[in-house]
């Protein structure tokens, strides 16, 4: 699968309350999951901050903002016995919150931003763990 092409920032389409909302809505439902909540409770030791990190990256990457500073790759690629199926739960999970939010512009582009993301960090993490392999996509079937 091509992904599709990340629309540029518009900062006239979204508010920082629909960008915290979605931050905060996320990561409520994200915590509460089964397979995802225990990742999360055991890694993020700070939830303030990492809100206002992950606030400051989707501000950046959905209104054009400039407050992000971080590297995610290295913070995913140290995780221990991440899979495919995770990231993808993320994105369902993800794409369920955008959908509740009510504005179609931001669920569209947000969503195509964590598809792109996902799958740029999926990529990331088998090139690290996996080093003999070939990476496969999010959409390939597992073994």
């Amino acid at each position: 699968m091509i992904p599709r092409p990340i629309p540029e920032p518009s900062p006239d389409l979204y508010t920082e309350e629909e960008v915290s909302k979605l931050v905060h809505e996320f990561y409520a439902k994200a915590r509460k999951d089964a397979a995802l909540g225990p990742i999360f409770e055991e890694h993020v030791i700070d939830w303030d901050a990492h809100f206002v990190q992950m606030i400051n990256f989707w501000s950046a990457q959905l209104r054009g903002t400039s407050r992000f500073r971080g590297a995610p790759m290295p913070k995913h690629v140290a995780l221990p016995e991440l899979s495919a199926a995770l990231f993808r739960r993320w994105l369902q999970l993800f794409r369920e919150t955008t959908h509740e939010l009510g504005n179609p512009d931001l669920k569209q582009h947000a969503d195509t931003v964590a598809e792109f993301i996902a799958g740029r960090l999926w990529m990331g993490y088998q090139m690290s763990h996996f080093p003999h392999r070939e990476p496969v996509g999010l959409d390939a079937v597992e073994v």
